[in-house]
């Protein structure tokens, strides 16, 4: 009955999945853990929910009109990807060789730091933005949709409980979990790149 009603609705489960690793690669919460324990020790709190929400809504805004802002100046989807898989590239390689790609910044208030620099561009930043528009190209936006609120939920549940996690983790295990998803990362920007390379050869 569910899996009717899910292809009834253009829902596909393998989408769906596909798309939510992707995503909660390139946003990396949990490698970004340690950043989040310094932000609340700068600011004295992070509001989770503020958070989450303008992430949220970031990604969707972009999943929408980033299409028509490539037209306007005549870009297609596909040649997007294709400067996207090398950006997931790079992304990948630092993730696996241990670089930070987050850079601090002095805040005073944790209203701000809530928007600038954790929703934006920590975890609805320059990588996870090119890689909606990246999967577009291969996935229906209703599957991307529910894999950004998977992910948005996941971000909350983190940020909400980042402390336990990093003590349970530690570093050794956030470090093995961010080179984890930096070979997985690898492995999706060269199948982005062979995908849109030969559509625009085609």
């Amino acid at each position: 009955m569910l899996p009717e009603l899910l292809e009834e609705m253009n829902f596909n489960l393998k989408e769906i999945l596909t798309a939510t690793m992707i995503l909660f690669a390139v946003i990396d919460i949990i490698g970004n853990i340690p950043v989040i324990i310094s932000l609340r020790k700068k600011n004295g709190h992070i509001h989770s929910e503020k958070a989450s929400i303008i992430t949220a809504l970031v990604m969707i805004v972009f999943l929408f009109l980033g299409e028509r802002i490539l037209n306007l100046i005549g870009i297609n989807v596909n040649e997007f990807a294709v400067a996207g898989a090398f950006v997931l590239f790079f992304l990948a390689m630092e993730m696996m060789l241990g670089i930070t790609l987050f850079k601090e910044d002095e805040n005073s208030s944790p209203d701000l730091a809530s928007i600038f620099p954790l929703a934006f561009p920590m975890l609805a930043g320059p990588g996870s933005l090119t890689t909606l528009l990246s999967i577009r190209a291969e996935y229906s936006t209703e599957n991307i949709i529910v894999a950004i609120v998977i992910n948005i939920i996941i971000v909350y549940l983190v940020l909400k409980t980042s402390e336990k996690l990093q003590r349970f983790l530690g570093k050794g295990g956030i470090s093995i979990i961010q080179k984890i998803f930096g070979v997985i990362l690898l492995a999706i920007a060269i199948k982005l790149f062979t995908t849109n390379i030969q559509e625009l050869f085609n």
